[in-house]
């Protein structure tokens, strides 16, 4: 019960009131890429977004599923009322380290949780790689469960999206992403607490595929806080390890 408790604070702090997540962010439509977007609270009382890549596989962030905690997926039932699905296996990606990712410096944040079952009223997103080479200006879309309010977790819960931009020098080891229209001067669209972890979406021919992770966000022109930069890891360099992961543990993607 003691390293439940945690998990029942965020998940109370999530349920609380009507929400908005990701900074500016709108409701994805029933059929758009929200539906594979979960939400994954830790022993340690945090709580980040994850998606749905396969029955029983979902992808994260690794700050967010660091060793010594547990962790639990929160499902939603037919009567809506929410229930913690257990982890059953972590992976961390070797390469990953914190000290870089803390500093907004490229490194492996991802992470892969196996579920002990499969998720009720979620479906699997396609996971890939973005486009080479990504440009400043490439389009992509970012869903999340995270605060709108920086500090509280009253604000977060509900799912959300955002289409950014590209910014900057946009690589295979990191992408910032701005709002189109404030370019991250001022406050606009953003990741914020809560949605490290979310899925990045690029939109391909076969649909929305998954090609990076959030792992940070800033305020306007780097400020603490919300609604400038979001950093993301894109897959690039990573989406072998997930497809080995997966098969490891008896997972097709």
């Amino acid at each position: 019960m003691k390293n439940l408790l945690p998990m029942l604070t965020s998940l109370a702090l999530l349920l609380a009131a009507p929400a908005d997540a990701i900074v500016g962010g709108g409701a994805p439509s029933a059929e758009g890429v929200g539906r594979s977007v979960v939400t994954i609270v830790g022993s340690r009382g945090n709580f980040c977004t994850g998606a749905l890549i396969a029955p029983k596989l979902v992808l994260t962030a690794a700050h967010c599923v660091q060793p010594g905690a547990t962790y639990k997926i929160v499902e939603y039932g037919a009567d809506r009322q929410p229930r913690l699905q257990d982890v059953r296996s972590v992976a961390i990606h070797p390469g990953f380290n914190m000290q870089a990712m803390a500093a907004h410096r490229a490194t492996a944040d991802v992470a892969l949780l196996q579920l002990g079952a499969p998720l009720a009223g979620k479906v699997a997103s396609t996971v890939g790689a973005p486009q080479i080479p990504i440009v400043a200006g490439s389009r992509f879309t970012i869903a999340g469960i995270g605060v709108t309010v920086r500090g509280d977790g009253k604000s977060g819960g509900t799912i959300r999206v955002a289409g950014l931009i590209a910014t900057g020098r946009p690589g295979t080891l990191q992408v910032r992403l701005v709002d189109p229209v404030g370019q991250g001067t001022r406050d606009g669209l953003g990741a914020c607490t809560g949605d490290s972890g979310g899925p990045v979406f690029e939109d391909k021919q076969v649909g929305p595929v998954i090609v990076g992770v959030v792992s940070w966000s800033t305020g306007p022109n780097g400020a603490a806080g919300c609604g400038g930069l979001t950093g993301v890891t894109p897959l690039t360099l990573y989406r072998d390890w997930i497809s080995q992961t997966a098969r490891q543990w008896g997972s097709a993607l």
